[in-house]
């Protein structure tokens, strides 16, 4: 069962793990293609800004090179878009077929799925490093000066480029990376980690930027007609730039990092309330993915126990599961002051000649429910079931009281329990009190609890 009040993926923009694949697919395609486009958008702008505006130079804008600028960019820029987009994520999307076919995918398929952010990013960087091979030359056959000018701000618009465009294609295909975790881990050496991803922001977010701004103060100090002014406004710009998609980059990373951890966090408050069935959807392939997946083992795990434990309690009795539980059970026992009382059905061998088998063992459990549901009112214990009858020891395996006051009263509370509910069952009740041995007997392998002593065989007689 899912984390109550949590988005399974970590953002209801990814919607469901169950979704039919044609609502995962139109998803995934418009969440991959506005990745594309928004990332080559904003990368584009960067470059705009900065080669007309913030970095000094000659203009760029001169008769010389109006083929280039009327032409050869826009044909560049679209043709790179539409390579990037369109190519790009068709054959991503080949890559997920399987999640479109409804199957699960093999060991290959998985780790190709987790392998599409890099695969597109490494597009994205061949695109724009194809930009900077073609252009800057072009460039600089116009004016030498324009060669590392044109090189900078292509290179820093590529690697804003490639930061946004990993980061928001992992958010993008966290439902199918979700389904390809589900079917098992990928195979072969993990893709990315963290560590990985925080370096990617590191260096795209202020390492590479800040060194721009180096290279910018080298090239101003080589001209030496750069005036102090155009500088400040130059180092101010791309200052602005790298805090602007710095904080861009550090939020993507920061939230792709806490989505997982914010779900964990909410299944452990499920579990810590006693709601053991509790998972998580597994979508990260990084080591916060091993501790989704740790967690739902753990939940698992959980609720393996607590299914043992209720078993064991109703085999044994809750206060010998508790005592179980709390120290380890050796042979043995130990005298304890116990009231005890035997308790059988009258006419039982009549009814069961005269009625249905069905009909019998119904009857039965209801008498014994009644006679359990008094024994731990009055904190008691069923020590044992035997055909129609029942024993019950109040003092041990836990202290009571006033163990002889205790059994009197749920056996007073029976009888009277039987004469309004079961008028159709009547029991003899046999109680008598004192030192009675109680402890596990049997061997290492297999023993129970038991009471023995003068009590239990009198009870017996009585009853």
């Amino acid at each position: 069962m899912a984390i109550r009040g949590a988005a399974p993926l970590g953002s209801r923009l990814l919607g469901q793990q169950n979704d039919s694949a044609l609502v995962l697919r139109l998803r995934v395609q418009t969440l991959l293609t506005g990745s594309v486009l928004l990332s080559n958008v904003i990368g584009a702008l960067v470059v705009i800004a900065l080669i007309t505006v913030v970095i000094p130079g000659p203009s760029l804008f001169t008769h010389r090179l109006l083929l280039v600028n009327a032409i050869a960019v826009p044909v560049y820029v679209v043709g790179a878009l539409g390579t990037g987009v369109t190519a790009g994520t068709l054959r991503s999307l080949r890559v997920l077929r399987w999640s479109v076919e409804g199957r699960e995918p093999t060991a290959a398929e998985r780790t190709a799925t987790l392998a599409v952010p890099a695969r597109l990013t490494r597009l994205q960087a061949g695109l724009w490093l194809g930009a900077g091979l073609v252009f800057t030359p072009w460039y600089g056959l116009s004016d030498a000066q324009n060669i590392p000018r044109v090189a900078f701000t292509v290179l820093l618009g590529g690697l804003v480029v490639c930061g946004n465009s990993y980061l928001l294609t992992e958010f993008a295909l966290r439902p199918v990376a979700a389904k390809a975790l589900a079917a098992g881990a990928p195979a072969g050496r993990r893709l990315a980690g963290v560590t990985s991803r925080s370096l990617l922001i590191w260096a795209v977010g202020c390492a590479i930027p800040v060194a721009g701004l180096m290279l910018v103060a080298v090239f101003s100090l080589a001209r030496g007609d750069v005036s102090a002014s155009r500088l400040a406004i130059t180092i101010l710009a791309l200052g602005g730039v790298t805090l602007a998609f710095g904080l861009l980059l550090t939020w993507l990373g920061v939230s792709a990092t806490v989505a997982p951890i914010r779900l964990v966090r909410a299944g452990l408050a499920d579990i810590e309330a006693g709601h053991f069935d509790r998972r998580v959807v597994v979508f990260d392939g990084t080591e916060l993915g091993e501790l989704q997946a740790g967690f739902n083992r753990m939940a698992a795990g959980l609720t393996e126990r607590e299914k043992l434990r209720d078993l064991f309690g109703r085999h044994v009795g809750e206060d010998v599961a508790e005592a179980a539980l709390l120290h380890p059970p050796r042979l043995g026992g130990e005298e304890r002051e116990v009231a005890v009382f035997c308790i059988d059905l009258i006419g039982s061998t009549a009814l069961a000649a005269a009625r249905p088998a069905t009909e019998v063992v119904a009857l039965l459990n209801r008498f014994f429910s009644v006679v359990v549901d008094e024994v731990e009112r009055h904190d008691g214990s069923i020590n044992k079931f035997a055909g129609d009858g029942a024993l019950a020891v109040f003092g041990a395996p836990g202290d009571a009281p006033d163990p002889a006051g205790q059994a009197l009263a749920a056996a007073r509370r029976i009888q009277h329990r039987l004469l309004t509910e079961l008028p159709e069952c009547a029991a003899a009740v046999g109680i008598t009190a004192g030192p009675a041995v109680a402890g596990n007997v049997g061997d290492d392998r297999r023993f129970e609890y038991t009471v023995i002593g003068d009590p239990v065989n009198e009870a017996a007689r009585l009853a």
